[in-house]
Formats: structure tokens, sequence, C-alpha cells
């Protein structure tokens, strides 16, 4: 399956990785902390997700790999409406 990662600068990574924990907690199988999420959104499609005070580090797999990071990014840039955030994705 392929895989990605970006990590991006913010100081309130937390705060986005609780949000998108959160949010998609009603549709899929989620685990998380203030400092680490898992989101399985079924069919080998995979989120995690990991908080310090500088970074929000985010690892995607999935088939549709393009497409999974988009939906990634749209979701915490709506979280983040208030600083502009830069993904700067690399396959692992």
């Amino acid at each position: 399956m392929p895989k990605s990662t970006a990590s991006v600068a913010t100081e309130h990574a937390s705060r986005y990785l609780q949000q998108l924990c959160k949010h998609w907690s009603h549709k899929f199988a989620v685990d998380f902390s203030p400092t680490q999420g898992r989101i399985d959104l079924g069919e080998g499609r995979v989120v995690d997700l990991r908080a310090d005070d500088r970074t929000l580090t985010v690892d995607v797999e999935a088939e549709d790999l393009p497409r999974m990071e988009q939906v990634v990014v749209d979701h915490i840039v709506r979280f983040a409406f208030r600083e502009e955030l830069k993904f700067d994705w690399r396959q692992v």
C-alpha cells in the first residue's frame, strides 16, 4: 500500500490532531490522545498523526494516495483557518 508523510509547522498541532480525530470518530474507527492519533478509514486507508510543541506529523496510507492526502489537508486547513499551513508530502 502506498504511504506518504508530511511534517507541518504549527504551535497548534495537538489541537488539530484532536479536532480531526473527533471529526472522523463519528464515521470511522479512531484512537487518539493529545499527542498521537490513528484513523482507520477502511479499505486499507489509514491516517496516523503525531503532535509535539511545534510540529504536526501526518502519515497517510492508501491506494488513492494523492486523493487521501488532499482530503486530510482540506480538513485540517478548515480547522486552522487562522494560520496558513504548509504540507510537503513525501512518499515513504
